[in-house]
């Protein structure tokens, strides 16, 4: 490990102990004060973001999309901190009590995990959201973003450590790595003796590297093969709608639909209707065969497009005999992030949300909510799609460990 990592795990493990003694109001008031300061330094963090867009040539306009900023969304950045602020804490809470036939009394204590490092890409929101969520759950973070975002990462940081500090608490609290090196992101991987948990956020590559390679307990979020089913009970006037939203509202972020399945019987009245919804708004159709048939102009998907995230203006359609072939396909090539279904028989709804098994199942409703501001956790951390202790949109409470706390009164094991 470079001396300026070792350093870095060093100084983190040494202030995540002092955040873990911090009160909820303490760490609410530095929360609510690091919002403020994100709107009144605005204007330099924008500067800088916009020397990153001005630097990453080459990315496709969905990227370049997660990577901007504007004033808009630093305030968004601001009113998570604020929301998160507001959320109850959960440090310190018991999750369970109960007195022993020896006398002894058991409690399973919520706790701060203790250091967390985050390796994200380009989407520089994270910064603020992993840093108001690892501090109120009482932890230190490590970041780090990808080259893209390095000039507005750090400007964020920077803001975020001014505030600690004013504050009389150690901004060592939140570090970012500037080195972007691969092999940096390698060492940081490897960094067991100083980080408790890592969590990756971005494409399929990045975290499928984190899994492999990591000697630190990850979680695994997501990347997002989401699927809407539409079921030949939908309401036309609710499903063109929510497919339009989940599609290409943000077309770029993981909780964006990538694939449509549409029940055969609708298909000769609904495919049409949609494909022109679709193209309306710029998305480019891939087709499996009986959706070709029906539209000769949709281009027709191969494999790889099954279990493709497109994160872009592009969605794979297929015509499925029912809702079993639907659950099947999603069976085969989901990620496990979310899924819909639009229908109005309630049996089909209660089947589809009892057997498809992904982090977040809907009925009627656009996938673009699998999101924790949405879930009403203030900024989230990440979208687990995995079955550890985490699941879905990590909030708070996702970002702490328990431990056992005793009371005995001279008890001995005999």
């Amino acid at each position: 490990m470079s001396e300026a990592l070792e350093r870095i795990g060093q100084a983190a493990k040494n202030a995540a102990a002092l955040a873990a003694k911090l009160t909820a109001d303490a760490k609410n008031r530095v929360l609510n004060e690091c919002a403020k300061a994100l709107e009144s330094n605005s204007g330099h963090i924008l500067e800088e973001n916009n020397l990153d867009l001005e630097s990453a040539e080459g990315i496709k306009e969905s990227f370049r999309d997660r990577l901007r900023l504007t004033a808009g969304r630093v305030k968004s950045m601001a009113d998570g901190l604020r929301q998160v602020a507001s959320l109850p804490d959960p440090t310190g809470e018991a999750v369970s009590m109960k007195t022993l036939p020896n006398g002894l009394t058991v409690i399973q204590k919520r706790v701060p995990m203790g250091v967390i490092a985050i390796i994200y890409e380009a989407r520089p929101n994270v910064t603020a959201d992993a840093f108001g969520l690892c501090f109120k759950a009482g932890s230190g973070v490590i970041l780090r973003g990808g080259k893209e975002a390095i000039r507005s990462n750090t400007a964020i940081a920077q803001v975020f450590r001014g505030v600690l500090d004013a504050n009389g608490l150690d901004p060592d609290i939140v570090q970012i790595i500037t080195d972007t090196s691969r092999e940096t992101a390698q060492e940081l991987m490897r960094m067991n003796k100083y980080v408790d948990l890592l969590i990756p956020r971005g494409g399929a590559g990045l975290i499928q590297s984190v899994v492999n390679n990591s000697s630190i307990p990850v979680i695994e979020t997501g990347v997002g093969n989401c699927h809407i089913f539409v079921d030949e009970s939908a309401d036309f006037n609710k499903a063109v709608p929510i497919i339009i939203n989940a599609k290409t509202q943000r077309p770029g972020v993981c909780n964006a639909a990538e694939k449509l399945l549409i029940h055969e019987n609708i298909a000769v009245e609904f495919l049409p209707v949609i494909v022109a919804a679709l193209r309306e708004k710029g998305v480019e159709l891939r087709g499996d065969k009986r959706a070709v048939s029906l539209i000769p102009d949709i281009i027709p998907a191969s494999e790889e497009d099954w279990r493709t995230e497109y994160a872009d203006l592009i969605i794979a359609v297929k015509i499925v005999s029912d809702m079993d072939e639907a659950m099947a396909h999603i069976r085969e090539y989901s990620s496990n992030h979310s899924e819909a279904v639009l229908t109005e028989n309630y049996t089909n709804a209660q089947r589809f949300l009892n057997e498809v098994d992904s982090a977040a199942v809907y009925v009627n409703a656009s996938t673009r909510f699998t999101d924790g501001g949405e879930f009403g956790f203030g900024a989230e951390i990440g979208i687990s799609t995995q079955k550890l202790h985490a699941r879905g949109p990590m909030g708070l409470k996702e970002l702490t460990s328990t431990k056992y706390i005793i009371y005995g009164n001279g008890q001995i094991r005999k």
